[in-house]
């Protein structure tokens, strides 16, 4: 039996990827972290999308990064549209090391559950400048997380090089577009009661932007 563990923050990426992981393992399952995000509608979404999508759902709260407390997604007082504040060519968004963390724990928890494949919907192309988004850095974790612990997890990324327009476009594919534009949350502020063509969300920070974008795109081709 293929099993295959889904990074799943109940987001439009996240959201995508656990559909299209449904099409291709028999067994599937989603974890989802609580880090101190300040959007924590996105944790009461992943579990609803979840239920939805008749899948298991596995909350892990981390309490580190409250307190690091060295991001906009969870500082409320910094400028969400900012530069971070060690890091200037990065926007204040970015979490250190949050993604090594995430991967780590999921790949434990995977081990644990003994399942062999990882999925997660980060991407390179259309994103916010994160450096631990981009493809050699999740070869390099795949790579050291299997040395460290005997195992033979396989990462799968399918949405690596697609923009948010083809994002959309692939969750039509495997018939949840609705689902992805009603239920999903991506808005780091929170707001999941403004609802616009492409979902729910404050419409002016950086993943409302660049989500709409995306919408945009996606509704022109």
């Amino acid at each position: 039996m293929k099993k295959a563990l889904i990074i799943f923050s109940g987001g439009q990426d996240s959201t995508t990827c656990l559909g299209w992981a449904k099409e291709r393992f028999d067994l599937v399952e989603t974890i989802t972290f609580d880090y101190g995000q300040k959007h924590k509608v996105e944790i009461k979404q992943a579990k609803k999308i979840a239920d939805m999508m008749g899948v298991k759902n596995t909350l892990l709260s981390i309490n580190a990064f409250t307190e690091l407390n060295d991001s906009a997604l969870i500082d409320s007082s910094i400028d969400i549209s900012s530069s971070h504040h060690t890091k200037p060519s990065l926007p204040a968004s970015f979490v250190p090391n949050r993604n090594a963390i995430f991967f780590t724990l999921a790949h434990a928890f995977a081990q644990k559950q003994g399942i062999n494949h990882l999925v997660t919907g980060i991407n390179q192309t259309d994103y916010s400048g994160y450096p631990d988004c981009r493809e050699n850095f999740v070869k390099a974790l795949e790579l050291a997380l299997n040395l460290g612990s005997e195992s033979d997890i396989k990462f799968h990324y399918p949405l690596m090089h697609l923009s948010k327009g083809e994002t959309f476009e692939l969750a039509q594919k495997e018939g949840i577009l609705d689902l992805v534009v009603n239920e999903s949350h991506t808005c780091y502020n929170g707001d999941h009661k403004s609802f616009h063509d492409w979902g729910y969300g404050c419409g002016e920070c950086p993943a409302c932007i660049l989500r709409a974008k995306g919408w945009e795109e996606f509704v022109a081709k």
